[in-house]
């Protein structure tokens, strides 16, 4: 993909100071469809900019990069699935630090902006902290999916207060119904979606702050606080009237199928909760936004906490400096770079500035807005904790808890382990 804009207006109200065309290469773990539309954003980059774009994807990202950084062979710019390998390579001063600026302009931008900034700051080499990292296209987990015809049908309203939910699951049972459909099961990463639970019961029930030192177990794993919200998710998936099959099929049940029974009739379940990406498991032909729907998993009224949402996304940072680099990192700032991947689907962000109409789907702008209303954004902490814990512990812990187990000691066996790795 070459494509060089010779006009030199366009490179001077796009890049700051740019005098000549330049190469500027990009890797990042997109394949397949997704790679032609990150491709169709840079196809524009470099209309506008004049710089001549490539990108390469690979789905060994992870170890490519390093190997990459490390052979003096980088790219221009590599795109991050999770922050936390970004935040290793800034120390080691593989990453550039974005120009000054761009901190204020997330912050003033994006919803829920110091959240952003936050992710992309680390320490550098020298220990200082700077930006190195642009959020890009992003996935949002804390959604509960349910089906419109069932909540009609049974006179039920969408809750937006944590106290309405536990009310509706209550009024559910109370209708000699079965409120939620829960899953754990996903081979040899049995456990995942209930780290997606406590995360999501961790920010509705302490602040910010306490999440983030719960993630660099700053604050240990079996505090208190940490408990309570293990606690929170077993307060749904340890009620045998609460879930389809009864709380003993909760670790059994793969993620996949649990959400089947939204669509089971009569209904197996009226609620699933679940991330942005569980319609690919609904049931062929199923419409989203008619057949299928979602809502916010909502936030404590009484708690005073705001509207946080869980998520994840990837970040764009600087590994092989040059003024192209800085160019684009400019242009991912600007509406078009969003809508472009917007119209085609597959696609969140978090800049106030697009136009929502650009969506693909009346859905996928629904969607878009829980982000936007957000006003506490946090990375999925079990990608950023150590992979012994995050992709380990975290996950067979839960699985024992789901079966039973106390909170308090499946919580100190995590902290156990975390410490072996010390």
């Amino acid at each position: 993909m070459n494509k060089t804009l010779t006009s030199s207006v366009a490179i001077a109200a796009l890049c700051s100071g740019a005098a000549f065309a330049e190469d500027v290469t990009v890797f990042g773990p997109w394949l397949g469809p997704d790679q032609e539309l990150v491709e169709a954003v840079l196809s524009d980059f470099a209309e506008k900019s004049g710089h001549n774009v490539s990108y390469v994807g690979s789905d060994s990202f992870e170890q490519q990069i390093v190997v990459d950084a490390e052979a003096g062979s980088a790219p221009n710019v590599a795109v991050f699935p999770q922050p936390g390998l970004a935040s290793d390579m800034a120390a080691r001063g593989f990453l550039t630090p974005l120009k000054d600026g761009t901190a204020d302009w997330v912050r003033d931008n994006y919803a829920a902006g110091q959240s952003w900034v936050d992710l992309g700051t680390y320490a550098g080499p020298d220990s200082a902290e700077d930006l190195y990292g642009f959020f890009y296209k992003v996935d949002v987990k804390s959604l509960v999916w349910y089906s419109p015809e069932n909540f009609e049908d049974a006179g039920y309203e969408i809750p937006t207060t944590m106290e309405e939910l536990k009310a509706l699951t209550d009024q559910i049972v109370a209708d000699g119904e079965t409120p939620w459909c829960i899953g754990l099961g996903s081979g040899g990463a049995t456990g995942w979606p209930a780290t997606d639970w406590v995360e999501d019961m961790m920010l509705r029930t302490q602040p910010p702050a306490v999440y983030d030192q719960w993630v660099s177990n700053e604050m240990p794993f079996d505090d208190p606080r940490v408990v309570a919200a293990i606690e929170e998710f077993g307060a749904f998936a340890r009620n045998d009237e609460y879930v389809a099959g009864g709380a003993g099929a909760v670790a059994s049940t793969d993620f996949r199928d649990s959400p089947k029974g939204l669509f089971a009739a009569p209904p197996q379940c009226y609620m699933h909760r679940q991330a942005s990406f569980i319609p690919a498991f609904f049931p062929e032909g199923t419409e989203i936004g008619a057949d299928a729907d979602f809502f916010y998993f909502p936030a404590y009224e009484g708690k005073d906490l705001g509207a946080p949402v869980l998520g994840a996304g990837t970040l764009w940072a600087i590994t092989n400096e040059n003024q192209a680099a800085h160019d684009l990192i400019e242009y991912l700032q600007t509406p078009v770079a969003h809508e472009i991947w917007m119209a085609n689907g597959g696609f969140l962000t978090p800049h106030k500035g697009v136009d929502l109409s650009k969506f693909s789907t009346e859905a996928a702008a629904n969607m878009n807005q829980i982000l936007l209303d957000a006003t506490t954004f946090r990375f999925d902490a079990s990608d950023l904790m150590p992979g012994g814990v995050g992709a380990g512990t975290f996950w067979t812990g839960m699985v024992d808890y789901a079966g039973g187990e106390d909170a308090s000691a499946v919580a100190s066996e995590i902290q156990s382990s975390w410490d072996a790795l010390k």
